[in-house]
């Protein structure tokens, strides 16, 4: 059997309104190859944007991999580390029997992240981390572009 590939992932979202046109943005690095994605959508929220940008991520990817995704929303990460596997037990309702904001993302989500090997890693938003920083202007770049249209 073959060693996984090590993919590093940087990930955010940005929204000009909540809701508003939002953006995502991924940087992906394996070794010295490096990959930028991004996009957005003209009525969205932050937290859609924030897993969008994971989502697309992790869909780029051609095979199972180790995969560290950097993130600066806790949204994102206390969903899948925490909240998730709740979600699924109680059939997509919070401990309050509500339905789940964002299921639909939070499916494709769990999905592609089980074909993988995830270590989810939190970021200080703004906080000069050079990989945050380049998915935040990333996910800018998405908005710009809905704006510029």
């Amino acid at each position: 059997m073959s060693e996984l590939k090590e993919i590093i992932i940087y990930t955010d979202g940005a929204c000009k309104g909540n809701p508003g046109v939002g953006g995502w943005g991924a940087l992906l690095v394996s070794g010295n190859y490096t990959k930028e994605i991004f996009g957005g959508e003209v009525l969205t929220t932050n937290n859609r944007m924030e897993l969008m940008a994971v989502i697309e991520a992790l869909q780029t990817l051609k095979q199972a991999s180790r995969v560290l995704v950097y993130a600066d929303s806790q949204y994102v990460l206390k969903g899948i580390n925490e909240w998730l596997a709740n979600w699924k037990k109680r059939n997509w309702r919070t401990s309050d029997n509500k339905p789940v904001k964002n299921v639909d993302l939070w499916q494709r989500l769990d999905a592609l992240a089980s074909q993988h090997e995830v270590q989810w890693i939190w970021v200080k938003g703004h906080a000069g981390h050079a990989g945050n920083e380049r998915a935040d202007e990333l996910a800018n770049k998405g908005v710009e572009q809905l704006l510029t249209q």
